[in-house]
């Protein structure tokens, strides 16, 4: 046996409190380690029966091989007859199991650096596993962390046990990351790796406006009032549905709070980005209608009311116009992202003209094939009497004779 003392206790209670890594799986790393350096002290690949056991009260350590006792001994790796067993045990019996210590008196410097492997690439596995256990109950919830630094668009963020990547599509446009600043951030996904586990976090995800909510408006969390839906561009604006199981409790005034207080702590804590907050209706028109805030409308008809394809026009005063559509589109965007309808938004004056346009006709007579084709019959009729006039005319020229024609003359 090995004798170790309490420093190795000592130290497995250390790493226990900073890495969170459990004694049990220090001391089992240990064990293996031992093995591993017995295997390469004695130059054998396979040795299922060999073990590393150590006493805590001791504080020593040893590797130890199992033998089964035999009156014949066949194979002396594994086996032990009941002779030499009686010199370890007296009580042993035939097929019993006997532990020798077979504990190298000095194990050379390739065994000891191969037990230090084992140890280190344990430590980093247990080490691995809690992170990876740790984050992926976090998952899909926001934690809090400090930026570290930016590196090629990427901001790393210190979530606790690890650092967290945040990918320039998660973060907030024109928003300035500054190093050693606090951040509420949205643990996306968690991807296990070799080394330590890569976590993916956003900051421009709709779920932290929710979780705001939840933490600002009591009745959220108690849940009297529900978010039924959430449409955000991060930077710019947010709708949010809400709707009231209790009638006597105004979802939308709930989360305004008293003279704003709530929404104004919201809105503080998002950069002032903007948040309009719409009651959630079970009726697609009047839902539509909030969603279109803060324009007001003339009138909703739904085209189709598939699961597919769920498409609305709507109709706004010809000054509501650019209101509804927002900057860019953004109002009528956010409203079909919140609504899950596909919203055609227009005028009064551009539904007139549509109208009008519909209603007029362009009346032309056309003629009958019949008549055409009889015209066309007649004409060549015509040109066959004028054809038969010319030759007989020509015959007549040629039977004129000049006696006659004096003839005629002194007649007439």
């Amino acid at each position: 046996m090995i004798k170790i003392g309490t420093a190795l206790f000592e130290a497995c209670e250390e790493l226990e409190r900073e890495r969170g890594i459990s004694k049990e799986v220090l001391i089992s790393s240990l064990c293996d380690a031992m093995v591993a350096a017995y295997k390469k002290h004695m130059h054998v690949k396979e040795a299922a029966n060999i073990e590393a056991i150590l006493d805590e009260q001791t504080g020593e350590i040893g590797v130890f091989s199992t033998k089964t006792v035999v009156e014949n001994v066949e194979d002396p790796d594994t086996q032990i007859s009941l002779e030499d067993a009686k010199e370890i045990d007296d009580e042993v019996e035939v097929d019993d199991e006997v532990k020798i210590e077979v504990t190298p008196e000095q194990f050379g410097r390739i065994a000891a650096q191969s037990a230090k492997q084992v140890i280190t690439q344990r430590i980093r596995d247990a080490e691995r596993n809690n992170i990876l256990n740790e984050f992926l109950e976090k998952k899909g919830t926001l934690t809090t962390g400090i930026i570290q630094r930016v590196e090629n668009r990427n901001v790393i963020v210190n979530i606790g046990k690890t650092d967290a990547i945040m990918p320039q599509k998660e973060q907030i446009p024109r928003e300035y990351y500054k190093p050693g600043n606090r951040i509420r951030v949205f643990v996306l996904n968690v991807k296990e790796t070799n080394r330590l586990p890569q976590v993916i976090v956003s900051h421009a995800h709709a779920e932290i406006v929710k979780e705001l909510f939840e933490l600002e408006v009591p009745e959220i969390e108690d849940g009297i009032v529900e978010i039924k839906s959430i449409a955000r561009e991060a930077g710019f604006r947010t709708k949010i549905a809400v709707w009231s199981n209790d009638p006597e409790v105004d979802s939308v005034g709930a989360c305004i709070g008293p003279r704003g207080s709530r929404i104004q702590t919201i809105v503080g804590e998002l950069k002032n980005e903007k948040i309009d907050i719409v009651r959630w209706s079970p009726d697609p028109v009047e839902y539509i209608v909030n969603a279109i805030s803060p324009a007001r409308v003339v009138s909703v008809d739904i085209m189709t009311d598939d699961e597919e394809t769920k498409d609305a026009l709507v109709v706004v005063p010809d000054d509501q116009l650019s209101l509804a559509i927002g900057r860019e589109g953004q109002n009528v965007r956010l409203a079909h992202r919140l609504t899950g309808w596909k919203i055609d938004i227009k005028s009064v004056s551009q539904m007139e003209d549509e109208e009008a346009s519909r209603n007029t006709n362009y009346e032309y007579e056309e003629e009958p094939v019949g008549e055409i084709e009889e015209r066309a019959v007649d004409s060549d009729e015509i040109a066959e009497e004028i054809e038969e006039e010319m030759n007989q005319q020509e015959l007549d020229e040629e039977d004129f004779q000049p006696e006659e024609a004096e003839e005629a003359s002194e007649e007439e």
